[in-house]
């Protein structure tokens, strides 16, 4: 169990592992957040914070995408932070090398979903002519919210990031390519960091929870949830797309 910590009075914080194109996580996810809001107290500022990973591998990752810039809770300030998976759509659009990553690595689900017709790897040109109809089927607003997602957010005793920190660099000398893609050097390493991360990009079939960090890629793209840890002064909950055994 981490240790005690806290964020300032009146405030409450939902913060959602990746979703990786499942939209009906997340629309579930979403309704048990405002259930669970009217059981408990007012609190003024109430806030999303998302962890990046919205697209790729699940099949509808365009609706994730509608679903975030329309349909959430219209009582919460959303943060939306960067994902190695949108870096990799970002920098596919770009670069014929870095689209046959992402193609190989997701990115044929999210095209699909945008309703561009995928075609056979082995013809000529394919990946090219995959990007080129995607392009032209991605919403200019789709664009925007890729490209101004932001690396990380504190607050209180939380520093929330994607995949988490180098160990050995201050939380304000992080660099980009660690804070969207490590992993066991910063998941195994029992500092503390000063305040307590929460990340995605590991999956795992159950919270990973320690000291210094709280893993909540509950592997919603693999047959598992889509979880949202709630924080409130001194207090953690966590919700789940779908029912499940709770820790002990």
């Amino acid at each position: 169990m981490s240790k005690a910590a806290n964020i300032p009075p009146n405030t409450r914080i939902y913060a959602i592992g990746d979703i990786h194109g499942c939209a009906d996580h997340l629309e579930t996810l979403l309704d048990q957040i405002t259930k669970n809001d009217r059981l408990l107290d007012k609190v003024k500022n109430k806030k999303l914070v998302f962890l990046g990973d919205y697209i790729d591998r699940g099949p509808a990752s365009k609706k994730v995408l509608d679903t975030l810039l329309h349909d959430l809770p219209k009582d919460y300030e959303a943060i939306f932070l960067k994902g190695n998976h949108e870096l990799m759509l970002i920098e596919a659009l770009e670069n014929s090398q870095a689209a046959e990553f992402w193609l190989r690595n997701g990115g044929r689900e999210t095209i699909s979903s945008y309703n561009v017709e995928l075609t056979t790897h082995r013809k000529p040109n394919a990946s090219a002519k995959l990007i080129k109809a995607f392009k032209k089927r991605l919403p200019a607003q789709h664009l925007k919210f890729f490209k101004e997602l932001q690396l990380s957010f504190q607050f209180g005793d939380y520093f929330f990031v994607h995949a988490g920190i180098h160990p050995d660099r201050p939380l304000d000398k992080q660099q980009e390519q660690d804070m969207l893609w490590i992993r066991d050097r910063f998941l195994f390493s029992e500092k503390n960091f000063g305040k307590i991360i929460i990340h995605g990009h590991t999956p795992s079939k159950d919270v990973d929870e320690a000291d210094n960090q709280i893993g909540i890629d509950t592997a919603a793209v693999y047959g598992g949830c889509l979880t949202a840890l709630m924080l409130e002064n001194g207090k953690r909950q966590y919700l789940h797309s779908k029912s499940r055994p709770k820790k002990t």
